[in-house]
């Protein structure tokens, strides 16, 4: 087990290793380490190496000047400077949150970025100012539509933050795949083999092989199959691209530069960088806060208390799993797989940086 304490400063001196302001390479680190906490491994310092990678190929810039480029009182296209998402996505809701004040809702499209983590953690920063956060980002193209062989959209998140009075909040974030990249990175470090419904191969049939992905094959949107509602998940991932992408002038689609070290970066594109998109909406614009925080707490309190089917101890509200690793990571570590921690002394080694 490792201490956040531990883990959060290596990332810390790591990103300002690479060049990032001090406040920036705090930022980031806290961002990226609350994948962990919350139980998301796949996105935390299991990452770490890839944010350097990104950075050496030139493709991250470590003091980024991100500025806004276009805006009306409700709205903001900003350019991210090819900055790290981690950091990007912070200011980008912090301007969504500033007019969300003034207007009741604020929006803010996003070009010219990079990967940014877990949604959720973005997301959940509008709660402490009585606003519900909304954040959605493209990413690299895994994803085949129902139908198809291609790789044409990313995992594609959606999360959703709502604040509640006494309950804790309704934190919902999630792919709109059946399973995100990360997820076969964990199955690939611990030699096991994926479920059907997760992956096809470059044949687009399905497949157990968490290496398909490596040789053509594709990650399938949320649902797996048309039988089985995957023209839905299709939907949803399309959405998250068109918002992230098409409002900003963000690559979209198969243009999208990828995080994996698998895929080759094309000189092809239709826009800069990766696209995020990210809202704050302010409760009170529709009813006052305190009134409906209450209603919150008795939807989660009817919903969590729902008579449930043989075998399960309780129907659970989105947010309560990582808020429950939240907890026990804190006192007592974040475990780390064995393959994960030679990643991150290879990378200590490199940088000459004590992990």
């Amino acid at each position: 087990m490792y201490s956040y304490q531990r883990l959060q400063s290596f990332a810390h001196n790591v990103f300002l290793k690479i060049g990032c302001p001090a406040g920036e390479a705090s930022q980031a680190s806290e961002a990226l380490l609350s994948a962990d906490l919350r139980g998301v491994d796949s996105h935390g310092v299991a990452r770490l190496s890839g944010y350097v990678r990104l950075w050496e190929a030139g493709r991250v810039n470590a003091s980024p000047e991100i500025k806004i480029v276009h805006e009306t009182p409700s709205t903001a296209v900003v350019d991210g400077d090819r900055g790290l998402g981690l950091v990007v996505a912070p200011r980008a809701m912090e301007i969504a949150i500033k007019k969300a004040e003034s207007a009741g809702t604020g929006w803010v499209a996003v070009r010219n970025t990079n990967h940014f983590g877990i949604a959720g953690y973005h997301a959940s920063m509008a709660l402490s100012h009585d606003m519900i956060g909304l954040v959605m980002t493209n990413a690299s193209p895994l994803v085949a539509p129902t139908f198809s062989k291609e790789r044409l959209l990313g995992t594609n998140p959606i999360a959703v933050a709502i604040p509640a009075k006494n309950q804790p909040p309704f934190i919902a974030d999630f792919s709109t795949t059946t399973a995100a990249n990360g997820k076969l990175e964990i199955l690939q470090r611990k030699d096991e083999i994926a479920p059907l419904g997760w992956i096809q191969d470059e044949e687009g049939c399905p497949t157990e092989n968490p290496y398909a992905l490596e040789n053509g094959g594709a990650l399938l949107p949320l649902g797996s199959d048309r039988e089985h509602g995957s023209h839905k998940g299709y939907c949803l991932g399309a959405i998250v691209d068109i918002f992230s992408a098409i409002f900003s002038g963000a690559n979209y689609g198969p243009w999208v530069p990828p995080f994996v070290s698998f895929l080759p970066l094309s000189d092809d594109r239709v826009g800069e960088g990766i696209g995020h998109f990210i809202g704050a909406i302010r409760i009170d614009a529709f009813r006052p806060a305190e009134e409906f925080k209450t209603h919150m707490d008795n939807w989660i309190s009817r919903f969590r208390n729902a008579e449930t089917i043989p075998g399960k101890d309780r129907v659970l509200i989105p947010g309560d799993p990582e808020r429950e690793f939240e907890i026990e990571r804190l006192e007592n570590g974040i475990p780390l797989n064995e393959k994960v921690i030679s990643d991150l002394e290879k990378l200590s080694n490199k940088m000459g940086i004590e992990f």
